[in-house]
């Protein structure tokens, strides 16, 4: 049996049915290459393949990463780890695989005064997450709180905690500035209740658990959160002055010493004149 021919067009049209668009913009190259050098048609398919799947593999992580709310400078290579030296790399890099503590729904807690890194390094564990091919969410907890309290107003509160669970990590940024006065909180540990052993969250806060009653409607509640996050957890204590605030002062030394030098060299001048 002979085997049918099939022109350009009609291909165009059976791989665009399939969604294959990687393999509709190769297939005429490849196919080329492949007359010209006498591949098995085995190895033929098997490259349109791989190239198909690689660019599905790229696509998906571009949409990961844009729904990630992700700040796209705040990276593992852009994280200066000299600068919390109580900080071990080696450990946030086997956090950044994923794989061990996000599969046992796990928590990361990053301590630390403003300013000290936490939702830098945060968003860089998030970032190398997504490109292991996780998904991942980034909110300030101020706002996810807001969210989750009209949802129980809606009595959509369940549709909305079953919603957050496409996450494999959710980042909740600064929760010590969630407060009890603001919003009703109860939501936020409905949410650690909900997420506790099956999904992992990474928490950045100012203060430490002592401080967190101001959190939560009342004392239970807090214990109770903090009961459940620490089970399975890793700690970092970033307890280093503002990265701003020595990059400020880092400016203005440097001002100083560039103002100095201007004027010994202005001061120079006039003596030579």
């Amino acid at each position: 049996m002979s085997t049918p021919a099939y022109d350009a067009g009609r291909l165009a049209l059976m791989l665009n049915e399939l969604r294959l668009p990687t393999i509709a913009r190769l297939w005429p190259e490849f196919a080329q290459r492949s007359d010209k050098e006498g591949w098995q048609a085995t190895r033929l398919l098997g490259a349109l393949l791989e190239h198909e799947l690689a660019e599905r593999a790229k696509r998906r992580i571009e949409r990961h990463r844009a729904e990630s709310h992700l700040d796209p400078t705040k990276t593992l290579a852009t994280f200066d780890f000299s600068m919390v030296p109580m900080v071990s790399k080696a450990h946030v890099m086997a956090l950044a695989t994923g794989d061990a503590w996000l599969e046992k729904g796990a928590t990361a807690l990053l301590f630390g005064p403003p300013g000290a890194g936490k939702s830098h390094l945060g968003s860089a564990i998030g970032h190398a997450l997504i490109d292991a091919g996780y998904r991942v969410m980034f909110t300030r907890t101020s706002e996810l709180v807001q969210k989750l309290q009209a949802a129980r107003q809606s009595l959509q509160l369940p549709s909305a905690l079953a919603k957050l669970d496409r996450f494999d990590l959710i980042i909740l940024d600064d929760l010590s500035y969630a407060r009890k006065d603001q919003a009703e909180t109860s939501v936020l540990f409905e949410l650690i209740a909900e997420r506790y052993e099956r999904r992992s969250l990474l928490i950045t806060a100012n203060q430490p658990f002592s401080g967190w009653n101001d959190v939560f409607p009342d004392p239970g509640m807090t214990v109770a959160a903090i009961d459940r996050l620490v089970h399975h957890s890793t700690i970092f204590e970033m307890n280093v002055e503002s990265y701003r605030r020595r990059t400020a002062s880092d400016k203005q030394n440097s001002r100083r010493r560039q103002s100095s030098s201007d004027n010994q060299k202005e001061g120079a001048t006039n003596m030579a004149e």
